[in-house]
């Protein structure tokens, strides 16, 4: 059987939507809508002991939780009536239903449409079924009235992102898996849920800190009429579901017969007016929410940790870049020997250092094709293709550390060296972008006057690695640079790298129409860099069962290259500004080869590279570098470069960001 594609919520529809407390008079005739014995004594005690002594933090197995008859009535319900609409965030990509608490505001012919569906969700958020929870876990009272779920479809390259599912009022998370009971779900499939432990990690003044780890312990694939839950605990309970795998000869989307299938949904504190209720306690726990984690400051444990160091003008001296005068910025003879063994020439004449300016003063940012020169770049892809291509056994992977927490970040990393190493990686970031010439090319090239730099090469494996999205906080602009080194194929611009053109501008425009015109055609790999509008009052969605920053249907194929457009995406969870914009992409580069991109980034801008998934060719290689600058140090007679940001309205290019003000 096949699911509906067309998006369709379940909206209120003829009489108005009200939540109710469900069955709080202890109606017995719901019982039966579960596996007989659940509720018996010895039961009870069984998964008391399982629920205990689980690891990494305490969570629930049963299986066979549901009458079979009422889920498989559920499932022919689910396929046949609702409708799902395909979303993407940062943190996610998955098909979803609209609020099944809806569910009671539907019209009485809808309603006879789902009437096993509306069965199910009444057993589930019983008296009799929310006292089981709570015995079992440990918990209080749960809410019969606040209810929380909706149906989440994985088909392959799906996935859901580690997060601890700490938002607002939650207090108990479930799935209950719909997966086909003719066809029992293989585990090579991916699908699972995974769970992280942490460690406590002791910083300053003796102040302990929970971290999750940056690999899974405990892995649940999942199988027809299976409940997994548990409580969810701020800092702890964090997780993620596996991405869905291809097998390479499947049809894509709904159709797929690998659909991971799941009702989805929190218990959540009780409401006004239910027993244990207490005045106050979902502000609380809202000061908990791993969103405001991921916004705020507390960062001390994160890895990679900064590492500025300011650029020196001359050797000795105490003077940094951003001193110099403009007869001092130009490039010697001795900067130019230096770039020349690694920068293609096309970017070392003055001409060019004008027309790149000129692009980056009107749109804040740019991307250079080929930066790199024939012979270094061969020699580069070269070292990167062997690497790729070793076994981890045989991988020297002394010099390469992993970027955590995973609910941050995950990616291998390597900084400059002092042992010295004959690696063109190792090249880029001892000798190239710590140079002073490279300085005064970016200077050159922005039009900034940079004080300081912190490099890292970043390695983002194959359905492992990702960057989730975070605010630039400071005040102050900065430029970030990424120099794109992916060596593969099957990315959105395999064809960009070969295209000619006359000058800069006309690479930029040949470049960004190869990707509009190649975005039906590529696999959707992920892998990108973008950075968007940001937001700075993290909400709970009614309807959204994970926070992320909203992706429009064009990022992952390659639309949004060069200078992204804003698009009509639902509001963002995230959001920098006080009016009520829809989701706005600032920039977007895709993974590619020999590429570098540019971007002047203000306060506020969230950027992120999207879950690479397993059924890239490859794994997506960059250097990513991030400069300080002098905003009151303008260059003379050039006027101040506009930053990426959200709000300012500018209509002087083609590609111009249409919404450029201040942010907060």
């Amino acid at each position: 059987m096949s699911f509906k594609r067309k998006a369709e919520n379940l909206s209120p529809v003829g009489r108005t939507a009200k939540k109710k407390a469900v069955d709080d008079n202890g109606d017995h005739s719901l019982r039966t809508c579960f596996r007989e014995g659940l509720f018996d004594d010895e039961s009870r005690n069984q998964q008391r002991r399982n629920y205990a002594k689980s690891e990494p933090y305490r969570h629930g197995i049963i299986s066979d939780v549901i009458d079979p008859s009422l889920l498989h009535k559920v499932r022919k319900e689910v396929q046949q009536n609702l409708s799902f609409t395909p979303k993407e965030t940062d943190i996610y990509r998955i098909y979803q239903s609209g609020d099944l608490a809806n569910l009671d505001g539907l019209d009485d012919a809808s309603l006879e449409l789902l009437p096993s569906l509306k069965r199910l969700r009444d057993a589930l958020y019983s008296l009799e079924f929310r006292e089981y929870l709570c015995e079992v876990t440990e918990s209080t009272f749960l809410s019969g009235i606040k209810t929380d779920m909706a149906i989440n479809i994985y088909t392959p390259g799906c996935h859901l992102l580690c997060h601890d599912d700490v938002i607002g009022s939650r207090r108990v998370s479930y799935i209950l898996y719909l997966t086909d009971p003719e066809k029992p779900w293989r585990k090579e499939w991916g699908g699972a849920l995974r769970l992280y432990p942490t460690e406590e990690i002791v910083g300053e003044g003796g102040v302990t800190s929970l971290v999750p780890k940056a690999a899974h312990s405990k892995s649940i694939p999942p199988a027809f009429n299976q409940l997994s839950f548990f409580a969810v605990q701020p800092g702890r309970s964090f997780h993620d579901v596996e991405e869905v795998y291809a097998d390479g000869k499947c049809e894509k989307g709904l159709d797929n017969e690998r659909v991971r299938v799941a009702i989805s949904g929190w218990y959540h504190i009780p409401q006004e007016g239910e027993e244990g209720y207490v005045i106050g306690e979902e502000a609380e726990l809202a000061k908990q929410s791993s969103l405001a984690q991921l916004q705020g400051r507390g960062n001390i444990h994160d890895r990679p940790q900064p590492e500025i160091t300011p650029y020196p003008f001359k050797d000795g001296a105490k003077e940094v870049l951003e001193t110099c005068s403009q007869d001092e910025l130009l490039l010697s003879e001795q900067d130019l020997d230096l770039l020349l063994k690694y920068i293609a020439p096309t970017y070392l004449t003055p001409d060019t250092h004008e027309e790149i300016s000129d692009i980056f003063q009107e749109e804040c940012c740019l991307v250079l094709d080929r930066f790199l020169c024939r012979k270094f770049s061969d020699r580069l892809r070269e070292y990167l293709e062997r690497l790729e291509a070793m076994s981890d056994a045989k991988r020297d992977r002394s010099s390469w550390d992993i970027a955590r927490p995973p609910h941050k970040h995950r990616y291998l990393y390597q900084r400059s060296s002092s042992q010295g190493s004959d690696s063109p990686i190792e090249e880029i970031l001892t000798t190239l972008f710590p140079s002073t010439a490279f300085g005064k090319w970016l200077r050159l090239a922005t039009g900034q006057k940079v004080m300081s730099h912190d490099t890292l090469a970043r390695r983002f494996r194959r359905g492992q690695d990702y960057t989730l999205a975070q605010s630039y906080e400071s005040e102050e602009p900065r430029i970030e640079i990424c120099l794109s080194l992916t060596p593969s194929t099957g990315w959105d611009d395999d064809e960009a790298a070969s295209s000619t053109a006359d000058n800069v501008k006309e690479a930029l425009k040949k470049n960004t129409e190869m990707q509009e015109a190649k975005s039906d055609e590529v696999a959707d790999v992920g892998g990108y860099l973008a950075y968007m509008a940001g937001d700075d009052d993290a909400r709970e969605g009614d309807g959204d069962n994970h926070a992320g920053i909203e992706v429009p249907p064009d990022m992952s194929t390659g639309g949004r290259a060069t200078i992204a457009k804003k698009s009509g995406a639902d509001p963002a969870v995230y959001r920098a500004h006080e009016d009520n914009e829809d989701d706005s992409v600032l920039f977007s580069m895709s993974a590619s080869w020999n590429k570098l991109g540019i971007v002047l980034r203000d306060q506020g801008t969230m950027r992120f590279v999207k879950y690479v998934s397993r059924q890239a060719k490859g794994d997506r290689w960059d250097i990513f570098a991030e400069f300080e600058i002098n905003p009151e140090a303008g260059d003379d007679n050039e006027e101040e470069a506009t930053t990426i940001h959200d709000d300012e309205s500018n209509d002087d290019g083609e590609n111009n960001d249409e919404d450029d003000n201040d942010t907060e």
